[in-house]
């Protein structure tokens, strides 16, 4: 309806009508009052001068009492004035509902709200513990209809569909505090606000309750009106323990019958629960009867007497109805028929998400802070359950970005995989909320989420393994330790950022003790050199990633919490501190959506991107109440991006995911990603990145009962080999969301230099203890952050020590040691079989005198000495011959799977 708007004039005139009444009011009383005073005041009964004073003290209190009339009725007026204004100003940028939105919305009884997949696919309706049944006013015991005007507004009839003096009441307790229940609230409003308005409290929320309020009464008759009302408030709960609406929901749930049939007892009753149906109504949760009745009887006879006094029925009718024993028409207890919905995991997360956006919008609409509100545990409570109430109530429609398709494919692989994961245990544990032992199957449970790498979408995600033996969500809600899939986001990026490392700069792989923190490679082994930085994250090498980190906090300013702040991870400055958290070692620990998100940061060019499930929310007239924006944090350079995706490349084609260049179907030359184990095999992590998406892949046990069951030892294979299946899956169903044919550009600031293989440097000469060597030989090409190579020298490398470089240049000069030889250390981290025999030890020392015998020889002739650096395993050395040592350390690291030793 486009016509004209003047519901305030019709409210202006009838306040004024007020006014007026209570102005004549007054006027009448003040007359009665001064002729009863001229009777007993009169010449005869008082002395002149007692007259003389009292008629000047009465005209004193007349004057002082028309004063204290016309203040009140001014500020009255500017009170009037002001309030008018500020509805007008309210209501100036409030959208008028159409005639047709009005009717589809007060007429539908279906409020619980709807979830649907991305395409508009419909999941799930929302389930509501709220039963309604939809009836027409034919169908409704005239008793019932009576019953419930005499109870809830027995001037429904009469006004238009808000009462002024009522709605003034209303305002006065709630300013002052004074009444709580105040009857400011019409059937028409109470209709508005179950069904088109939340149930916030602010006055924006009651001046359009208000206006629509009129504009219903306006368009839609009585009777319509009150159909409406009957069919969707509240009753209680049913025989089942239900929560119940509308009166044939009611009728049936309480005494077995049609709304039409109910008695004139019957209907006092049901007329009586609308103003508190969880103290009035006659059933528990269980769905048997409350032992004691006395309030809902007594309610009952409230309606009755206000029916009686209204004139809706007689007096012997009512005498009647109080009589009537209405316990013995109870229905008897039943049980409630349970449903169960299919995507269980994508059920719970869509609600999670929506409630969680409803929760903060009510929150800034009450003028409040999130963050304050978080911190109140009863207060968010409350918004919680408001929130929830509007999902099941309030018909919204919550539209999500998971492809339907995606989700059943990635589900059927996983259920598929499942078998391989691991081992399942059988056993007997005490169940602290059932207070038993119980029996509980633990099973490998997998987390998986694939975003979109431009706009954070979540297109499809693993839940778990079955959802009908465990409803913990493993790809959003479980927290678990991140391994060596934290050492790029942590580590790697932000020195490549801060120009502290290229992609060969030589890190530290020497046995070392941090104090009592002696971390190893995989297997307890050390690479005994100097490793370069991609192949340190291709092998994914602890002792290098320790150093590095050591190197940033102490000898740098890069304060790395400000890189995980940025992609959405919060540690503690407790955590920071340990060095072990350089190889995953967290309190708490990563979600999968985190950590996915997180590496995701890498494919978008440095821009972190929130990711989201949920699209849109609409209301039921179509209006969005919700829409997401993407927004983008930008936490490295473009630089710096693709440096690190070229580092991470080696992961999958050589490195510890090296199965996947096999395995996938697709080309893997854009495919890049990073493995993570935790200690004891506890968790596995693959997370990988196409130029379209990015997935990550999770595996481990729960251990709720406090068990320690752990992955198998080939855990990493098992898990790569999961994520190639869900990536084939994806890239079956959809090519063109991996985005294969999308290529990188090399930034400007990415710049490619020539360094030495193992030093990661230009070659030059070094003075070392007294004598110059030149270091030249193989060499690699290494990627650059707007930076060039240093020049050689005695501290070329990250994290070595005076003995590792001795070792190094030792060995650069022929001596004979265990330079590049992959050592074992015990469990105090002592090298085993590391002490040389008295044997080795002498001919080392003749080996060593003939060596300086030669050299003296020859010093006059020969002042500088050319050295090759030892070539290295490292995919990326150009070197045509391999060491021995080398050899033996590549061969040694081969393992797909990697250990975090404990934080320090």
């Amino acid at each position: 309806m486009n016509e004209p708007q003047n519901w305030w004039q019709d409210l202006i005139q009838k306040l004024q009508r007020s006014g007026r009444r209570l102005g004549a009011f007054l006027k009448t009383k003040w007359q009665t009052l001064s002729a009863f005073c001229r009777r007993k005041f009169t010449r005869e009964n008082f002395d002149p001068d007692w007259r003389f004073g009292l008629n000047v003290g009465l005209q004193t209190i007349r004057k002082l009492f028309l004063y204290f009339v016309s203040f009140v009725l001014i500020a009255g007026a500017l009170v009037l004035g002001l309030g008018l204004g500020y509805f007008g100003g309210l209501m100036s940028h409030e959208k008028v509902p159409s005639y047709s939105s009005m009717k589809r919305q007060i007429e539908n009884v279906n409020q619980s709200s709807e979830l649907y997949f991305a395409k508009n696919v419909k999941l799930a309706s929302v389930k509501s513990d709220l039963l309604r049944t939809k009836t027409t006013s034919a169908q409704i015991s005239p008793y019932l209809k009576k019953a419930i005007v005499a109870t809830e507004d027995e001037d429904y009839y009469n006004h238009a569909g808000v009462v002024p003096k009522s709605l003034v009441r209303a305002v006065l307790a709630d300013v002052t505090g004074l009444g709580t229940q105040t009857g400011g609230s019409t059937l028409t409003q109470q209709l508005v606000k179950m069904q088109l308005l939340s149930s916030e409290t602010t006055w924006r929320r009651k001046a359009v309750e208000i206006m629509l309020a009129l504009r219903i009464d306006k368009y839609f008759s009585k009777d319509q009106i009150l159909e409406s009302y009957l069919n969707v408030a509240t009753f209680g709960r049913n025989n089942a323990g239900q929560n119940i609406a509308g009166v044939e929901t009611a009728a049936q749930g309480l005494f077995g019958k049609s709304a039409k049939d109910l008695t004139l007892a019957q209907s006092a009753f049901i007329a009586g629960l609308p103003q508190s149906p969880s103290i009035y109504t006659p059933y528990q949760q269980d769905g048997t009867v409350k032992k004691d009745l006395t309030y809902s009887m007594k309610r009952k006879d409230i309606v009755l007497f206000r029916m009686y006094r209204h004139g809706d029925i007689t007096k012997k009718q009512y005498q009647e109805a109080e009589k009537v024993d209405l316990r013995a028409e109870f229905q008897q207890p039943t049980t409630a028929i349970t449903s169960t919905t299919k995507y269980g995991y994508m059920y719970n997360l869509l609600m999670e998400e929506a409630r969680e956006i409803l929760i903060q919008q009510l929150i800034v609409q009450n003028g409040r802070k999130v963050a304050d509100v978080e911190k109140d545990a009863q207060l968010y409570n409350r918004y919680w359950e408001s929130a929830d109430e509007l999902l099941k109530q309030k018909g919204y429609r919550v539209y999500s970005t998971v492809n339907k398709d995606l989700y059943d494919r990635l589900e059927n692989v996983t259920q598929s995989a499942s078998g391989n994961f691991g081992q399942s245990y059988t056993e007997t544990a005490y169940d602290d909320n059932l207070k038993k032992q119980v029996t509980i199957t633990e099973n490998v449970q997998p987390g998986s989420i694939v975003l979109d790498n431009n706009t954070g979408a979540v297109l499809a995600f693993v839940g778990g393994r079955d959802f009908n033996d465990n409803q913990i969500n493993h790809a959003f809600s479980t927290k678990r330790s991140p391994g060596s899939s934290i050492k790029p986001l942590m580590i790697y990026g932000p020195a490549v950022e801060n120009q502290v490392i290229n992609s060969q700069t030589a890190l530290a792989d020497f046995p070392r003790a941090f104090g009592d923190y002696k971390p190893t490679d995989y297997g307890s082994t050390v690479q005994n050199r100097f490793v370069p930085a991609t192949e340190a994250l291709e092998w994914s090498y602890n002792l290098p990633a320790v150093n590095l980190y050591y190197y940033l906090r102490n000898n740098t300013r890069v304060d790395v919490s400000t890189y995980m702040k940025k992609m959405g991870i919060e540690l503690t400055n407790e955590e920071y501190s340990q060095l072990g958290l350089a190889l995953g070692g967290t309190d708490q620990g990563f979600t999968v959506e985190q950590n996915t998100a997180a590496f995701a940061t890498f494919a978008n060019q440095g821009n972190y991107i929130k990711p989201y499930v949920i699209s849109k929310i609409t209301a039921p007239n179509g209006s969005v109440i919700y829409q997401h924006k993407t927004q983008k944090t930008k936490v490295f350079s473009d630089s710096t991006s693709y440096i690190m995706q070229e580092m991470l490349k080696k992961v999958v084609s050589s490195g510890t995911a090296a199965n996947l260049s096999w395995q996938l179907e697709f080309n893997t030359n854009n495919v890049y990603g990073k493995t993570g184990t935790t200690n004891d095999y506890r968790d596995n992590w693959f997370v990988g990145s196409t130029p379209g998406i990015t997935m990550a892949t999770w595996l481990g046990y729960d251990n709720f009962y406090g068990n320690v069951h752990n992955l198998s030892s080939n855990a990493s294979t098992i898990n790569t080999t999961y994520w190639a299946a869900l990536a084939n899956a994806i890239y079956q169903q959809d090519s063109s969301l991996l985005e294969l044919d999308q290529t990188t550009t090399r930034p400007a600031g990415v710049q490619g230099h020539s360094v030495l293989a193992n030093t990661g440097t230009n070659p030059g000469t070094v003075s070392y203890q007294g004598k110059s060597i030149a270091i030249a030989g193989n060499r690699v090409t290494a990627l650059f952050n707007n930076s060039s190579p240093k020049s050689i020298g005695t501290e070329f490398g990250i994290g070595g020590t005076a003995a590792d470089y001795k070792l190094f240049f030792d060995y650069l000069q022929g001596v004979k040691n265990k330079y590049g030889v992959v050592l074992t250390l015990d469990a105090n981290g002592n090298v085993i079989g590391g002490d040389s025999t008295e044997e080795e030890k002498k001919e080392e020392e003749e080996k060593k005198k003939e060596e300086e015998a030669e050299k003296e020889a020859t010093e006059e002739e020969n002042t500088e000495t050319t050295v090759d650096p030892p070539a290295t395993s490292s995919s990326s050395s150009s070197a045509s011959s391999v060491s021995s040592a080398s050899s033996s350390s590549s061969a040694t690291s081969s393992s797909t799977t990697e250990t975090t030793p404990p934080a320090q």
